[in-house]
């Protein structure tokens, strides 16, 4: 009995029991704990302070869409080294193998409660959902088949901001990604933006803050750079609440605040409340 004990107790500290999950979950925010089974219950919302912590891109999916209704976009696509940033490759054939994904968007068409839309999910796991060639270029490519079907555009995003290890190439993604938004606005589709934790840099900067409605989660972080950067440049105090989707929110830069739970509901009666209830995708 007691061997079997060390021996779990040697996997977990070597890091090799892979299917081992602590039984309480331990929130960063207020540091109250409470049961790991009833965290992920609330789809990883703290029971007691209403943190929202992140979700994979299919984590997203199968709480936001209707039951098999994804069909995904460029699955294939992945990006390249354009200018050889060492280990570059090995890195991101490390992140492939682990996350499951080629990149860190994940696109496609959808129906939420029966309304269709082209829908675009950035997954932070993924170097921190960084935007390089390919998540431009997916992004891009799904508002140019919303434009062309007349659908709408629900885009979560969750980012560190453009990917240094694309150089110039990843910053050009931020005038593309623009660009494609705007041709889809030109059209008169709808485009609704949704932003999760952490929005920042580049994405922010671009296609995250062109939303005909701007939702934000509870408490994530929104931005361009960081408080640090800001504070020695201005060289003054900022707010605590600085950056926050609440700060944003009063400050008209967020049109809604909603929680998990309520997201679907929400996009749903948008969608019908722009007319897209009837259409077929």
């Amino acid at each position: 009995m007691f061997e079997d004990f060390f021996d779990v107790v040697k996997k977990r500290f070597n890091g090799s029991d892979d299917d081992y999950k602590p039984p309480m979950f331990k929130c960063p925010r207020c540091q109250d704990t409470s049961p790991l089974s009833r965290y992920e219950e609330l789809h990883r919302v703290c029971p007691k302070c209403n943190y929202h912590g992140r979700l994979s891109a299919r984590e997203r999916i199968s709480i936001t869409v209707d039951k098999e209704s994804f069909k995904e976009f460029d699955k294939d696509m992945k990006s390249l080294n354009p200018i050889d940033f060492p280990d570059y490759e090995i890195k991101q054939e490390e992140l492939r193998e682990a996350t499951e994904l080629n990149d860190a968007v994940v696109t496609g068409t959808a129906t939420i409660k029966g309304s269709p839309v082209v829908i675009g999910i950035m997954d932070s796991r993924y170097m921190m959902g960084s935007m390089g060639s390919v998540v431009g270029e997916k992004i891009a490519r799904a508002f140019e088949y919303a434009t062309e079907n007349c659908l709408p555009v629900v885009m979560f995003t969750a980012s560190g901001g453009a990917r240094m290890q694309e150089g110039i190439v990843s910053l050009m993604q931020m005038a593309k990604t623009s660009g494609a938004v705007k041709l889809h606005s030109d059209a008169g589709g709808l485009y609704i933006t949704v932003m999760t934790d952490p929005t920042t840099g580049g994405v922010t900067a671009s296609f995250a803050s062109l939303g005909d409605i701007i939702i934000a989660e509870p408490k994530v972080l929104i931005g361009f750079a960081g408080r640090r950067v800001i504070e020695g440049t201005i060289r003054q105090r900022l707010p605590e609440d600085f950056q926050l989707a609440e700060f944003m929110h009063d400050k008209g830069f967020v049109d809604m605040i909603v929680e998990r739970r309520k997201m679907r509901s929400v996009l749903s009666h948008l969608l019908k409340l722009h007319g897209y209830d009837k259409k077929e995708a």
